[in-house]
C-alpha cells in the first residue's frame, strides 16, 4: 500500500519540565510553524505531497530538538532555520538523507 503524503513529516513540540530535554523549549513549534509555512510556499503540500504536522512526545528527547519523517523513518535533530531548510531541499525535494543531523 502506497503512503498517502510522499512525506509526512512530524515535529516533536512536547513539553517537559527540565529543559534541556524538551523539544518545546527549543523553538520546535516556530521551526514546525515554518517548515510548514515554506513547503505551503513551495506549493509542496497536500495529498502525494508533503504534510509537515505537529507531534506529542516522539520519545527522543536527549538527542531533541527531533522530527521524524516518514514513511522513509528517518529520524533528525536541528538548531535553526538552516538546518530546516537543508531537511526540506536536501531530504524532502532532493531525496537525499542529510546525513550530518541524522540521529
Amino acid at each position: 500500500m502506497e503512503s498517502f503524503y510522499k512525506h509526512h513529516v512530524f515535529f516533536c513540540l512536547n513539553r517537559r519540565d527540565a529543559p534541556e530535554a524538551c523539544c518545546a523549549c527549543h523553538g520546535a513549534e516556530s521551526m514546525q510553524s515554518y517548515a510548514k509555512d515554506r513547503i505551503k510556499a513551495m506549493k509542496l503540500s497536500g495529498p502525494g505531497k508533503i504534510r509537515i504536522n505537529k507531534s506529542g512526545c516522539l520519545d527522543r528527547c536527549e538527542e531533541g530538538p527531533v522530527i521524524v519523517v516518514y514513511p522513509d523513518n528517518v529520524w533528525y535533530t536541528y538548531v535553526d532555520k538552516n538546518d530546516i531548510d537543508e531537511i526540506i531541499d536536501e531530504h524532502l525535494v532532493g531525496g537525499k538523507v542529510v546525513e550530518r543531523l541524522k540521529i
